[in-house]
């Protein structure tokens, strides 16, 4: 217990007075014996990164699906680069960077297969819809049981603004922690420009596109992507500091020029027909897994290893579905739905 009494004791003295501090940490939802070498926060980031649900992030969908060239964005590589940021982010505000690789590190843990086309889907088909925050929590808490603190278990909840602010004025939608905040702004920087830089690798959108239609927003954001990274990720720490750290937060100006990017995408990448055709297609593949998993008790026995019976069929199926990476959807769906060639010797 010593060693981590005297990390604790080094967390009291360098961190800032607005870090949250593992000493101080809420607790689990079960109560357990600490660990003699780690803080709590430490503890969160390795069962994370050695649990079955981040070891599939590797293969599921970012933006591309099942991309062929080596250096596009999965899942994973998506939220590695978003908790470099966050860290970056709390290490100059003085903040606890392990309770922020954490919520880092888990963020998108029940992200489905298919990016946010299989998010879509599976919010249209599923009772009560789905949201891949509150999956990423059902992971950890029911389905993997890592037993997370308060801290970590709230930031992963609240990482979210798909189709919001980038920082929200609701307060009930910021993160508790300052940490968790600074992953929902980290994931923001980090998606637009790996996005947009795949995008121009991917030949979707062109340069030219580009500046003709956000040229002004790059002027202030940058005009390559380690410049971009760098600014924005400046910019927050600037604004944060200035506003003495009640709450993370972004330039007015970074913030709309963040918002047009986001626009920009949305329209030429997310919904472009380049990528929309083949989500149409993925939304297919999970709508009818879905649709044959829950009306055939048997085969989901057989092939996910639980009982419909147990349960609600709909919330085992979703989850055995959302876990799923793309190239084991693809494989379930062709072994169900389509003929398989006869082995004749």
């Amino acid at each position: 217990m010593v060693v981590r009494k005297e990390l604790e004791a080094r967390e009291r003295r360098l961190l800032s007075s607005e870090a949250m501090l593992s000493s101080e940490s809420r607790g689990r939802l079960v109560r357990e014996k600490e660990c003699g070498l780690r803080m709590a926060f430490q503890r969160d980031r390795d069962r994370i990164i050695h649990s079955k649900a981040f070891r599939r992030l590797k293969h599921k969908t970012q933006v591309f699906l099942t991309p062929s060239g080596d250096h596009y964005r999965t899942r994973l590589t998506h939220t590695l680069e978003v908790s470099q940021i966050a860290r970056t982010i709390a290490r100059a505000l003085s903040l606890n960077e392990d309770l922020t690789e954490a919520i880092a590190l888990g963020h998108d843990l029940g992200h489905t297969p298919f990016g946010h086309a299989g998010e879509a889907v599976l919010n249209k088909i599923v009772p009560g819809g789905f949201r891949h925050p509150e999956q990423s929590l059902r992971v950890v808490d029911e389905i993997e049981k890592l037993n997370l603190t308060a801290e970590v278990r709230d930031g992963i909840v609240k990482h979210t603004k798909r189709g919001g602010p980038i920082v929200p004025k609701k307060r009930s939608l910021m993160a508790l922690t300052l940490e968790g905040q600074i992953v929902r702004i980290a994931d923001s920087i980090a998606y637009l420009n790996h996005d947009l830089d795949d995008a121009l690798r991917a030949k979707v959108i062109t340069r030219r596109k580009v500046l003709a239609e956000v040229g002004d927003s790059l002027k202030l954001l940058g005009t390559s992507h380690s410049q971009r990274i760098g600014r924005m990720v400046l910019d927050v720490v600037d604004t944060t500091l200035q506003s003495g750290k009640q709450h993370i937060s972004a330039s007015k100006d970074m913030l709309e020029s963040a918002m047009r990017l986001r626009g920009f995408l949305d329209r030429e990448v997310y919904n472009g027909a380049a990528v929309h055709d083949d989500f149409i297609k993925a939304s297919k593949v999970i709508r009818e897994l879905y649709e044959y998993y829950t009306t055939s008790p048997e085969a989901f026995a057989r092939e996910a290893g639980k009982n419909l019976l147990d349960a609600e069929p709909y919330r085992l199926v979703c989850d055995f579905i959302s876990g799923m990476t793309d190239r084991y959807a693809f494989k379930a769906y062709e072994q169900i739905f389509l003929p398989q060639p006869w082995m004749i010797v």
